[in-house]
């Protein structure tokens, strides 16, 4: 399982990398290895301020629909566009091609509650 050490993590399988005040976020390759072949990804919340923990929007596989929920704080200011045209490319490189939102972050704090690569593999082996 490729979970980079550079990344934060949360318990509902986001990733995040931080650049300044600047989040990239995607789901992780266990979350869309457990949801199978992605084919829509939708985020209607761009240019919204969303909350920590509310659903910034959702990823539909063949077999089912999860929602995605904001890992912190801040506004929605950019979606990868390639993923309306490809949205396989989260399934193929989750950490890269497959990113889904960039967040402007409101609330630095908020980066201290996410998870390590460490404690997000204890989290899903159980």
């Amino acid at each position: 399982m490729n979970l980079p050490s550079e990344l934060k993590y949360t318990k509902d399988h986001e990733w995040i990398k931080i650049e300044g005040d600047v989040a990239t976020v995607g789901i992780t390759e266990f979350a869309q290895g457990e949801l199978g072949d992605i084919v829509y990804v939708d985020v209607d919340t761009l240019d919204d301020t969303v909350e920590e923990g509310e659903v910034f929007g959702s990823v539909e596989a063949v077999k089912t629909v999860s929602d995605l929920f904001m890992p912190l704080s801040g506004e929605v200011i950019e979606f990868n566009e390639e993923l309306e045209e490809e949205p396989e490319l989260v399934n193929s490189d989750p950490y890269g091609k497959g990113w889904m939102i960039k967040i402007k972050t409101s609330d630095s704090s908020q980066i201290n509650d996410l998870l390590d690569a460490a404690a997000y593999q204890e989290l899903i082996e159980g």
